[in-house]
């Protein structure tokens, strides 16, 4: 039998983080230098590895093509949105099943859970004639109520792990002192869960940013646009294919996300781990 601490297993652990490490980041890699390759080393038959003429063109014709600031404004607004609400709405439930005993609490969980093994595509088609029926159609709004059945189950369900561990005699000390319910929550649980809601936050803006399906089918109107659909539309249609230009918008597009992450990775960690010690 292998032993994990001896040379061999060392070297066999190490070769396998590479060759995942390079499955993971080679998209990445191509993506980078993809926008660096000039048009004629680009569309070459046999790919190069580097690029051997470095060029600033897609990169301009990114800024100068389409309209991706609108398009990143109204991704920010709409995914802002999204996570916002979807955060809100996940601490209210979560705790609501975490720290409550009612009928119907379990089997309301696993319902809300069972929507996540849904493909996105069936529930847009139950979502459509509803966004018709309201007037929500080609509105922000509408995308922002659409997109949170992407990451409200998982979200309610972390947050849930989450309260499930507060101290309960926390919550009995201050029932004791005529706090209500509310006021519990609002002013005692929520300041010491900062973590797991910046993880709730991140992901549901993560989800409704990468949106691809519902961006394109809930909003037609060019000037309303979010940057997955103004990225295809814009580089890959039916009569145009600058892989170059739609390469240098792609890592423009991404920069928000990573720096999201950045900024915010210390919470997002403790608040992955956080719900996973009971």
């Amino acid at each position: 039998m292998l032993e994990l601490s001896s040379r061999a297993a060392r070297l066999i652990f190490g070769a396998i983080v590479i060759l995942l490490a390079l499955f993971l980041f080679f998209p990445v890699y191509w993506l980078v230098i993809s926008a660096l390759k000039p048009n004629q080393e680009l569309y070459r038959i046999i790919p190069t590895l580097w690029p051997q003429e470095p060029v600033l063109t897609h990169a301009r014709t990114a800024f100068e093509r389409g309209n991706l600031f609108l398009n990143l404004k109204n991704s920010f607004i709409v995914s802002g949105g999204a996570a916002a609400l979807n955060t809100l709405l996940a601490a209210y439930a979560g705790y609501s099943v975490a720290k409550f005993r009612y009928f119907g609490r379990r089997p309301i969980m696993i319902l809300l859970l069972s929507a996540q093994v849904l493909p996105f595509g069936l529930l847009l088609i139950t979502i459509y004639p509803v966004m018709v029926n309201f007037g929500l159609l080609d509105t922000h709004l509408g995308l922002v109520l659409a997109s949170i059945v992407f990451a409200l189950p998982v979200s309610i369900y972390m947050l849930y792990s989450y309260f499930a561990q507060v101290p309960g005699e926390m919550i009995e000390a201050a029932r004791a002192d005529g706090a209500g319910e509310l006021r519990i929550f609002h002013t005692i649980v929520l300041p010491i869960s900062i973590p797991p809601l910046v993880t709730v936050f991140l992901y549901g803006f993560m989800w409704s940013w990468n949106d691809l399906l519902y961006s394109m089918t809930l909003i037609v109107s060019e000037d309303k646009r979010t940057i997955g659909p103004g990225l295809l539309l814009n580089y890959l249609n039916e009569t145009n294919a600058d892989w170059g230009g739609a390469m240098a918008a792609s890592i423009i597009a991404s920069l928000p996300i990573l720096v999201a992450f950045a900024i915010l990775q210390r919470w997002f960690i403790q608040g992955v781990t956080a719900g996973s010690v009971k």
